[in-house]
């Protein structure tokens, strides 16, 4: 097996890819990193914010192979008028705040399911060879708003592999847990009540543990899934976990902690393996690959060996792949030394 970096830059080499959501935490990592990294024919960033293409504009100046489309995935000819020539998807726009979404369903379902279906029949109606959807822990074993308009969504991609023919057309799902730092997330708000003077940092449960990434884990992840994805898997990281209590005297060791109750839709841990899925589940040493519980008409494919040969295999009966159950912790210490770098 040739060495997994090697083969991300054989693939992307002269390639064009669309990110959608391209103006968030994970799309201008997404992009810095495959600009600097890779040789790409062309990056296309998709949102529907001007001033944060524009602001992420000055921040990237690559004008050769960087371009701006202005757009929703809510609108379906637009995605297809900027979908022209590209080869590769990354569908990172998504309705994420679970407070937001449980007030606003209709927004978040409009954005996060009619929106990953526009992706898909905009795929197929033009010459994209390769899509990964972003999907979240809050999609195994939903119980908000949010998390079942993921889980819809990830069933929808893994299902537009039987829209394919005889297309060389492959969708596939990447799924993990909080990203440290990125916009909107404990971390930021940590900070913020920190750097206004609070004298304590609220706690929505003592028990509540989370699974833990940090953006350059995230994007290399999505990278490596691109040359290993047959299409149709659902791909899991192994990743720590945090306790939010860890996290909070990590970041702020001299403040008291105030415990507030679980906000709309919050679950104390976060699951993305779920048990109801164990016969689908492949452990490889990296990762987990959920299979599709459907069959494809088009294409057969044998999920316990991916594209680079990564041979993996079926989890033990009932087993679960949850923050809580997780090996592996961050210590107190841990966290202090990563979040220096966030």
């Amino acid at each position: 097996m040739l060495d997994i970096n090697a083969q991300i830059a054989a693939y992307l080499k002269d390639k064009t890819i669309l990110v959608t959501g391209g103006t968030g935490s994970f799309g201008k990592k997404f992009t810095k990193t495959v600009l600097d990294n890779y040789d790409v024919k062309k990056v296309i960033v998709y949102s529907r914010d001007e001033l944060k293409q524009f602001e992420m504009q000055q921040a990237y100046r690559d004008e050769k192979r960087l371009r701006f489309f202005i757009g929703d995935v809510r609108d379906k000819d637009r995605l297809a008028m900027a979908l022209q020539g590209v080869d590769i998807i990354v569908h990172a726009a998504a309705i994420k705040q679970v407070p937001a979404a449980e007030y606003n369903p209709m927004e978040c379902i409009k954005t996060n399911i009619n929106g990953a279906e526009n992706v898909i029949e905009a795929a197929l109606a033009t010459k994209v060879q390769k899509v990964i959807a972003l999907s979240t822990d809050k999609a195994a074993n939903p119980i908000n708003l949010y998390g079942a308009t993921k889980l819809c969504s990830d069933k929808l991609f893994v299902a537009g592999n039987n829209l394919t023919g005889d297309r060389d057309l492959r969708f596939s799902v990447v799924r993990y847990g909080n990203v440290a730092g990125s916009r909107g997330s404990v971390v930021p708000f940590f900070r913020n009540l920190i750097a206004s003077g609070a004298t304590e940092l609220p706690i929505t449960d003592a028990a509540m543990t989370r699974f833990w990434i940090t953006l350059d884990q995230g994007v290399n992840f999505v990278l490596q899934n691109l040359v290993r994805m047959h299409g149709g898997e659902t791909f899991v990281p192994k990743i720590p976990s945090i306790k939010i209590t860890d996290l909070a005297t990590a970041l702020a060791p001299n403040l008291p902690q105030k415990i507030i109750g679980i906000r709309p839709g919050e679950k104390i841990h976060e699951v993305m393996c779920p048990r109801d899925d164990y016969q689908h589940t492949l452990e490889f040493e990296k990762f987990f690959i959920i299979k599709p519980s459907i069959s494809f008409t088009s294409r057969v494919s044998d999920f316990s060996e991916t594209c680079l040969g990564e041979k993996g295999q079926p989890v033990p009966a009932n087993f679960e792949y949850n923050s809580f159950n997780n090996p592996h912790y961050l210590t107190v210490e841990e966290l202090v030394e990563l979040h220096k770098n966030i």
